[in-house]
């Protein structure tokens, strides 16, 4: 097991179970939580789907307004397979509803459950790339960068609450393969080149702990790790293994 799995107890699929068993209070921190984690993914596969900006910002605040309400989270069943194909095809279906019921419907009124920036969101949905497939694969692609920011700022929690901030600073281009000069970096931080090659192995080392622990509190059977880290890799560049320090599901 990960050393960093016991990190994620509160993430996904348990994210889920406080739904279904926690009392209001922590269902709605459970809500919040996964809604922070996945809201900009859905956003962009019904920005992708054909809808507006506004359109896609009501849809998705609507989504969880709609899956709080009647408990479409609580209803949610581990046995489903991957939390990242059952929300996009719950969205999928609450879009077609909404469509049927455009003519007849309008929101308005009721309070949101989940509040975001929708210039920020349609400032990252014009980065996306314009030769992506489809909504589902947009879908994948920004769920799979939502992992590595999420896994990135742990990391650098960690660091900082180690007094190392200005370590991970420095090496977190390692992260992206997108390492600066070691010589140069080692003098600026007042250590050795060896000592400066260690640190980033344990950085790179500590980033797949995380990622894998992650990924795999997404699914309901540990079994999936490697096939669902496999299709991450597909839709989003995600970090090689090094084999010296790959750890086993």
């Amino acid at each position: 097991m990960d050393s960093g799995a016991g990190q994620f107890a509160t993430t996904r699929w348990s994210l889920v179970r406080s739904l279904r068993a926690g009392s209001d209070e922590a269902a709605r921190a459970a809500l919040e939580e996964l809604c922070r984690a996945t809201w900009y993914p859905l956003y962009a596969c019904a920005r992708r789907r054909g809808l507006t900006r506004d359109e896609a910002a009501d849809a998705t605040q609507g989504f969880f307004a709609e899956f709080l309400g009647h408990g479409g989270f609580a209803r949610a069943e581990e046995g489903r397979g991957r939390l990242r194909a059952f929300l996009v095809g719950a969205f999928k279906k609450h879009l077609a509803k909404r469509a049927e019921a455009a003519a007849a419907r309008k929101r308005g009124g009721g309070a949101h459950t989940l509040s975001f920036d929708a210039e920020v969101a349609e400032e990252r949905y014009a980065l996306e790339p314009v030769y992506t497939t489809g909504p589902e694969q947009l879908f994948d692609a920004a769920w799979g960068r939502a992992l590595l920011e999420e896994v990135t700022a742990r990391l650098r929690s960690e660091y900082e609450a180690r007094g190392e901030g200005a370590l991970f600073a420095a090496l977190e281009g390692e992260l992206a393969g997108e390492a600066a000069p070691q010589v140069e970096l080692a003098r600026r931080l007042g250590t050795s080149e060896g000592a400066l090659k260690t640190a980033a192995y344990r950085l790179r080392g500590r980033y797949r702990e995380l990622l894998r622990a992650l990924v795999r509190a997404t699914l309901d059977d540990p079994a999936e790790l490697e096939d669902e880290l496999a299709a991450l890799r597909a839709a989003v560049a995600l970090p090689a293994e090094d084999p010296e320090s790959a750890e086993s599901p």
